[in-house]
Formats: structure tokens, C-alpha cells, sequence
């Protein structure tokens, strides 16, 4: 029996990857030059479909190919940010980003959270002269999302300040208004239930036009990678390198089913199969909703405290479902799980995992 994986990244394949890595294989994409006009056709394609998946304007963003969503929070740092940057500190990785940002010597303020708390627009203080807000839409570590009505807020009291959006586990289900925001980026390997080893960055012009002010004044804003690089490659669908091609090509592939499902029906079955996870959680004697506060609870990443060991409660379901959920992250290892809420898992794959802990 195959097992079902409800970790949070790498997370459970969406049930059409493994025939559209057939037919790339079939069409020998993985072989085909970055210069050719198949490829362009394939990278195209992928940003038609993406466009279509995040309601994005036609014209005035790009987006863009990288290895990883870790190395867009240094693009973004790197290309927008002369002096001074601000961040929304609530976890993990919304703290990576920040310590990012220490590295590459910005002066990086932050706003700081507990560990499973969320912020609202109205919490934030922005320095005067940051250039730069990261937010994080969901922090994969703890289960909290910040809501897109809360960022847009907080970028329209800071017009004159870029935005950017970790979108990594919670793309396509937050609805961002990219009119609103400056740039937003994500990874494959959890929502779009894919194989790692593809970022994806969608920046706007104004972000361009502040790192090509940058690369005369400052010079060093990246290399190959830079935004001005990638974007004029953009322009004729191309990259600056050879990039993962099999990996553009499938995801052109899962947008488009995720379009052909429609965002809104994929956002409706997310939030149904949260509910039914929390309802789980509050019923419960063994386990817990550890986000207490309902509004700052992510709908993809469920993480749950355990009255009882977590390795023994994976184990658990492991052996008696074949289901496989997350471990607690970092410190929270032991005391806590993590149950990814992406595309790729049904509702009727959620209640069996809610029967599986029930019973166990």
C-alpha cells in the first residue's frame, strides 16, 4: 500500500504529477535545450496557467524561475533593499528570512511573535525607513497564517515601502491581491505537490526598476540570478541558466489542473478539511489546536499538540493506516504534529486520518 504523506514539504504528490513526468519523459523534455522554442512554449505555458491560478495583471510583474524558495528571500534582500528592511518574526522561517537579511549586513528590524502567535495590521509599527516589509502568509513551523486582508492593509499604510509574501505552504489557497502587493514566492514541493528543486517568484516592475538603481549605484545585487537578469530573460520566456525544465513543465501541468478545478473550489475543500481537522482537535482528549487565537489558524498546515509522545503517535498512524503525518518543528518535535492540508489529499483521506487518531 502506497502511503498517504500529510507532512508539510516535501508533501504528498498531487495524484497527476507522476503521469506528467511520464509524458515529459515521453517528449523527452528533460533533454531539450533552454534556448529552444519548445522550451519557451513550456515556460509560457506555465506562466499562462499561474496567471490564471493567482488572478495576477497582465502586465506590469514577471515571474520568474528559481532553485529554491530559500534562495528568493536572498534575491528579494539582495535587489530592493539599499539600507534597512523590516520583518514580521513569528516562527522558523519567517526568522530565516530576517537572519537573511543580517548576513547580507541590511540593517534588519523586526516585529516579534511567540512561537503560535499571528500578527494583525493593526499590531505593526513599520520603521520610517525600511525599505522592505516581509510577511509571512503561513509559518509552515507553527501553524499560523497571517491573513491577506491583514497584508494588504499593512501595504496600503506603507505605499512607499515594498511587500513581500512568503506564500511557500499556503500557495494558491492565499487570495493576495497582487495590485496590492510587490512580490510574493513559493516552492513546489508542498502545495503543488511536486518534487523539490523550483522556486517561484512573481515581483512587479517597480521592484525592477529599484534593482537596476541599485546595480548602477551599489553594483553587487546578484549575479546570474539577479532581477534584471531574470526578468530580461523573462521577456523572451527564457532563463539566465539551464533551469529545472522538467519541473516548469509540470507544474504548467498542475496549474492547470488546479484551473480546471478553479481556485475557489480548491480553497472551499481546504477550508472544509481544516474545519474538520480543528473540530477534531477540539473534541478531542489527546489532542489540541496549539494556534489559540481561530483567526490566526493556518487552513494548510494543522499543527496539533500531543498529550503523549509525537514520535508515538506518527509511529502509530504510520503503522496502522500507512498514513504519514509531520513531526513538530525544531523544539516542538516531540510534543508536537503537523498535518499538511494541501491540494493532494482528499477529505475522505482527512477523515480516515481523523478516525486513525481517534483510535489508535
Amino acid at each position: 500500500m502506497q502511503p498517504v504523506f500529510f507532512t508539510p514539504g516535501p508533501a504528498a504528490l498531487y495524484p497527476t504529477v507522476q503521469q506528467h513526468y511520464q509524458e515529459a519523459f515521453r517528449l523527452s523534455i528533460g533533454s531539450i535545450s533552454h534556448r529552444s522554442a519548445q522550451f519557451r512554449k513550456i515556460y509560457q505555458h506555465a506562466d499562462e496557467q499561474l496567471r490564471q491560478l493567482f488572478n495576477l495583471p497582465k502586465q506590469n510583474n514577471a515571474i520568474l524561475f528559481t532553485g529554491s524558495a530559500t534562495e528568493i528571500w536572498e534575491r528579494i534582500i539582495m535587489n530592493t533593499v539599499e539600507h534597512e528592511c523590516f520583518h514580521l518574526v513569528n516562527g522558523s522561517f519567517s526568522k530565516k528570512f530576517f537572519d537573511f537579511a543580517q548576513e547580507l549586513h541590511k540593517y534588519a528590524h523586526a516585529a516579534h511573535k511567540p512561537f503560535g502567535e499571528g500578527f494583525d495590521a493593526s499590531d505593526v509599527s513599520v520603521p520610517e525607513y525600511a525599505e522592505l516589509i516581509c510577511a509571512t502568509a503561513n509559518e509552515t513551523s507553527s501553524g499560523v497564517q497571517m491573513r491577506p486582508q491583514e497584508i494588504h492593509k499593512l501595504k496600503r499604510a506603507n505605499k512607499s515601502k515594498f511587500m513581500a509574501v512568503d506564500m511557500v505552504s499556503s500557495a494558491p489557497y492565499t487570495n493576495l491581491d497582487f495590485t496590492v502587493v510587490d512580490t510574493a514566492f513559493f516552492s513546489v514541493q508542498k502545495a503543488f505537490g511536486m518534487p523539490a528543486g523550483l522556486g517561484v517568484w512573481i515581483a512587479n516592475e517597480s521592484m525592477l526598476e529599484k534593482a537596476e538603481r541599485m546595480k548602477k549605484h551599489e553594483g553587487v545585487i546578484g549575479t546570474y540570478h539577479s532581477l534584471p537578469s531574470l526578468w530580461e530573460n523573462y521577456k523572451k520566456f527564457e532563463t539566465p541558466e539551464t533551469p529545472n525544465v522538467m519541473g516548469i513543465y509540470v507544474l504548467g501541468k498542475v496549474a492547470e489542473d488546479f484551473n480546471r478545478i478553479g481556485v475557489e473550489q480548491i480553497r472551499k475543500e481546504t477550508d472544509k478539511k481544516a474545519k474538520a481537522l480543528y473540530d477534531f482537535a477540539k473534541k478531542s482528549d489527546r489532542f489540541e489546536a496549539f494556534v489559540e487565537n481561530e483567526l490566526h489558524r493556518s487552513a494548510t498546515v494543522v499543527v496539533l499538540n500531543c498529550h503523549e509522545a509525537a514520535g508515538a503517535v506518527i509511529n502509530k498512524v504510520k503503522e496502522s493506516s500507512g498514513m504519514v503525518v509531520g513531526s513538530g518543528y525544531g523544539k516542538m518535535k516531540e510534543t508536537q504534529i503537523r498535518i499538511a492540508n494541501f491540494p493532494a489529499v482528499s477529505l475522505e483521506q482527512v477523515e480516515t486520518l481523523i478516525h486513525t487518531l481517534n483510535t489508535i
